[in-house]
């Protein structure tokens, strides 16, 4: 990962929110919440699953809130979930945390990090509040990406059921009593919540497996993989953009001369980070008439469910993709 000062240097992704007196208050507040995520018909089902036999109710804090939505409706009744990164216009790469954050790190009987240097600023607030009685979920060493890979590991729907399947084994052996209530929100998510997510991806994969697709960011890249898309996008400018760095000229041409041939029949960007060279992308497909579809880094609107956000998403390709292959 570039550094913060490189990052900010290129700074055309979204502005990291400062950390003055308004935002530590901001923050105090969010503390004593939970993400707030439930609000669909999926949701409230899931909240009926299972009987509940215990009193207990673990302490969760996720670095970001695509996480943290998938721990509070596994969880359900017996977890109080707070999200540090909650605001669609916050960069996770440069957060830096505040006091209450560190406040809520403290009393957090279980975390959950991105990890792969996309939040190494969690990981270090973990380790200046060290617990005994924590277990940490690292998500990037859970499905073995390292450092240097692609950690966007939310838009791989493998990792993501992954992820689901090991924060309800780690709720279980933190709160046994209630291992059967873990179970049954699990099954209940993972088949009718997640049922749209799931059926759109299995459609999109069995109906356009192969499709030629271009991309503004890494961020695509895991998701075109779950979905059997072909990504034409050199990786290098793929990463360059998510990085905030500046793209190579060869890059550049390359992807003109793709979008221009016609070579790439979908485009896909994340409207988060539209930066000039990205800008001129999606003008480019559009003069082209390839359709345009667009991504978010994180839950977009402010307050959605993961689900909600990503059927959205996959909606969206479904339609780009439809349209420019007649299928």
């Amino acid at each position: 990962m570039t550094s913060p000062a490189a990052r900010s240097t290129a700074h055309r992704r979204r502005t990291t929110l400062a950390a003055g007196g308004i935002l530590v208050a901001a923050l105090a507040a969010t503390s004593a919440c939970s993400t707030g995520s439930k609000s669909s018909d999926d949701d409230k089902a899931a909240s009926s699953g299972g009987s509940s036999s215990g009193g207990k109710v673990i302490q969760v804090v996720a670095a970001e809130n695509f996480w943290g939505s998938i721990a509070e409706q596994v969880g359900g009744s017996h977890v109080k979930v707070t999200s540090i990164i909650t605001n669609p216009d916050t960069d996770p790469h440069d957060y830096e945390p505040t006091a209450a954050d560190a406040r809520t790190v403290a009393s957090a009987g279980y975390a959950i990090v991105n990890g792969i240097g996309y939040d190494s600023w969690a990981s270090k607030l973990l380790a200046s509040n060290p617990s005994s009685q924590r277990t940490l979920l690292t998500v990037g060493d859970l499905v073995g990406v390292k450092d240097g890979g692609n950690p966007h590991r939310w838009y791989s729907p493998d990792d993501v059921h992954k992820v689901i399947e090991r924060i309800t084994a780690d709720y279980k052996k933190a709160d046994p009593a209630d291992a059967a209530y873990f179970d049954a929100r699990k099954n209940t998510f993972e088949t009718k919540t997640l049922g749209t997510y799931n059926s759109l991806i299995a459609d999109i994969k069995a109906k356009y497996a192969g499709t030629p697709i271009g991309a503004s960011e890494s961020i695509v890249s895991p998701l075109a993989d779950g979905l059997g898309l072909k990504m034409l996008t050199p990786y290098s400018f793929l990463s360059a953009i998510s990085e905030g760095a500046d793209p190579t000229a060869q890059d550049k041409t390359t992807i003109d001369h793709q979008i221009a041939a016609r070579q790439i029949k979908v485009y896909v960007y994340n409207s988060q980070n539209a930066t000039p060279d990205v800008q001129a992308q999606v003008k480019a497909a559009k003069a082209k008439g390839i359709p345009v579809a667009t991504v978010t880094e994180t839950l977009t609107p402010a307050g959605a469910s993961f689900q909600q956000w990503q059927v959205t998403e996959l909606k969206g390709i479904q339609q780009a993709l439809a349209k420019a292959t007649g299928k």
